[in-house]
């Protein structure tokens, strides 16, 4: 793995963390129209407590049935997927799961939505506490003045604030994010990724975010890996390393951000040219 140094004086934030997740020689197919297709193949993967892992690849390489499988909604064709050295089998409900689509009720305010896993999860009796963590979590978010609103009323940052608030509000250890930010424009999408770096580090929380964006990648994760075409193997992994706390826009002008970007275009720009002739 090749460590790329983002600033003089960063410095490696994980020293010492514990392996929080492993794939071990994974792999995974799907039977579809009588025959079978492989999404990944024998792939090796750890996550180690509180860091930031980003999955990025061409289309159909396996990146969300990794996340899939890490939360609990799919099983390997083979190899073994653990977590906290327990082998992940059935719902992971220490991991909170975001996808691109925000999937807000529209018929429940903000603060209605968010407080659906509350519902879901907590005995009446504990309405007071239930109070409280929702009071938090608005303000964590930055949703204050908003509670009352419909999905229809508010922008699309906001929308993703409070779904976001809905997975955090029951209190997961680790975010699996599949492109959480794809649908939104870029000056939002920079907004969204300093939150979100915010909030994971206040809570020293662990995430494995997918996205397609090279340079989102880069201004958010500990580490970058990068997958091939299909069948989905991990071909390049590059560790980050940027003074803390990130700055999201003004990293993205140095000249490092630009070669570490251009490197792991070289590392998919292959498969993707694949991808476009087929």
């Amino acid at each position: 793995m090749t460590v790329c140094r983002l600033s003089g004086d960063a410095q490696p934030r994980l020293q010492g963390r514990e392996t929080m997740i492993e794939l071990r020689k994974v792999s995974k197919s799907f039977e579809t129209r009588g025959r079978s297709v492989k999404a990944l193949d024998t792939i090796n993967l750890s996550v180690r407590e509180h860091e930031f892992v980003a999955l990025v690849g061409p289309s159909g390489c396996g990146k969300s049935t990794v996340l899939n499988m890490l939360a609990g909604l799919m099983d390997p064709s083979a190899g073994e997927v653990t977590y906290r050295g327990e082998r992940v089998s059935g719902a992971n409900r220490r991991v909170g799961y975001m996808t691109q689509k925000d999937t807000l009720l529209p018929w429940r305010t903000v603060e209605d939505n968010i407080r659906i896993a509350l519902e879901l999860r907590c005995r009446s009796s504990e309405a007071g506490e239930r109070g409280a963590r929702l009071r938090e979590i608005i303000d964590l978010v930055g949703l204050n003045g908003f509670e009352k609103h419909y999905p229809s009323e508010i922008s699309g940052g906001m929308r993703k604030r409070a779904a976001l608030a809905r997975m955090l509000i029951y209190e997961p250890e680790t975010l699996l994010l599949d492109e959480p930010f794809g649908a939104l424009d870029a000056q939002l999408k920079i907004i969204m990724q300093r939150e979100l770096l915010r909030i994971t580090r206040v809570r020293n929380m662990t995430v494995v975010f997918v996205t397609h964006d090279l340079a989102e990648a880069v201004t958010l994760a500990d580490r970058v890996c990068v997958f091939s075409g299909r069948p989905g193997r991990i071909r390049a992994e590059r560790e980050v390393l940027a003074a803390e706390p990130r700055d999201v826009v003004g990293m993205r002008f140095t000249p490092e951000f630009g070669a570490l970007a251009e490197d792991l275009w070289n590392e998919l720009k292959d498969d993707v040219g694949k991808e476009l002739t087929t």
